[in-house]
């Protein structure tokens, strides 16, 4: 099975539903004659594809699966704030000892629980709506 095959089985699978107007105009090839104008016009004068994706997703924010993806949303924030923590020079202001240590990864903790409730970075709401199958759809703001 050549890479072509596998590329057409893929775009054929079942969530990938276009109108049989639609899917007509992808198959046929334009005559030597036919511009890029004239193609243009022809398909903007299609019906757009009805999907889901107009549709508003539902966001359950009291499912324990979207209160996972808020943990997962404060982890990569975590993350991030430690990579950026790693190029900062480190000052006497909080010692270099085991519980000093401790103290600031708790801080940095609470630092990145606050910028991912807080800062509306969205990618708790992304990560749910793509577990749940309503992926495309876009929460509204």
């Amino acid at each position: 099975m050549g890479i072509d095959s596998i590329g057409s089985l893929y775009l054929n699978e079942s969530r990938f539903s276009l109108s049989a107007s639609v899917s007509s105009a992808l198959n046929e090839t334009p005559s030597a004659g036919t511009s890029f104008a004239s193609i243009l016009d022809t398909t903007l004068k299609q019906p757009a594809i009805s999907s889901e994706k107009s549709a508003k997703p539902h966001i359950d924010k009291t499912d324990e699966l979207y209160e996972q993806c808020e943990a997962l949303e404060t982890f990569l924030v975590k993350n991030l704030i430690n990579g950026m923590r790693s190029t900062v020079m480190k000052s006497d202001f909080i010692d270099n000892s085991f519980a000093g240590k401790m103290y600031e990864d708790m801080l940095y903790d609470e630092y990145a629980a606050d910028f991912s409730k807080n800062a509306n970075f969205g990618l708790a709401e992304l990560a749910y709506l793509e577990l749940t199958g309503q992926r495309g759809k876009l929460p509204s703001a």
